[in-house]
């Protein structure tokens, strides 16, 4: 079997990381949301934290990098 010059499996290969990267972003963003709907029912970024088992920080960044009105 014939392996496929290496500029056709780039192309390949590239056009694949572009759509997950797509993929992700959508993921990030969903995620941000559920995080944002987290602290509107629970009153604070830090006990959200505590319920997903993830830092302040780390929640607290992801909302306002991923939510329009954060």
């Amino acid at each position: 079997m014939t392996e496929k010059p290496w500029r056709d499996r780039f192309r390949q290969e590239d056009e694949l990381v572009e759509q997950l990267q797509s993929e992700l972003l959508e993921a990030a963003i969903r995620r941000a949301q559920a995080l944002a709907d987290g602290v509107a029912e629970m009153g604070s970024v830090y006990k959200v934290a505590k319920e997903v088992g993830k830092s302040y920080t780390a929640v607290s960044n992801a909302i306002k990098k991923h939510t329009p009105t954060a």
